[in-house]
C-alpha cells in the first residue's frame, strides 16, 4: 500500500517536472527527489522524510509560480499520510 502511494507521489513529480514553465533549478531537484524515492536501498521512512525536506525547500522558491506550488504543497500532504 505504501510503495502504490510512493508511486502516485512519483507520477505527480514527473508531471511537474515536465511542466514547461518550471525554472530549471526546480525541475533539476525534483529529479534528484525523484531519484531518492525510487531507489530501493533505503526505508521507506528515510525516503519519505528526505523527499519531504527538498519539497519544502522548493516552495520556498520565489521564481515557481503559485499553481507549481499548490502541486508541490499537494505532493507534501499526500507524503505525509504515507
Amino acid at each position: 500500500m505504501n510503495q502504490e502511494k510512493i508511486t502516485a507521489v512519483i507520477a505527480m513529480l514527473r508531471e511537474v517536472e515536465e511542466d514547461s514553465c518550471v525554472p530549471k533549478n526546480v525541475k533539476s531537484k525534483i529529479s534528484i527527489t525523484i531519484k531518492d524515492l525510487e531507489t530501493s536501498q533505503e526505508e521507506i521512512s528515510i525516503k519519505i522524510s528526505r523527499a519531504l525536506h527538498a519539497l519544502e525547500e522548493l516552495t520556498e522558491d520565489n521564481n515557481m509560480q503559485a499553481d507549481t506550488r499548490t502541486q508541490i504543497f499537494n505532493i507534501v500532504s499526500t507524503l505525509e499520510i504515507v
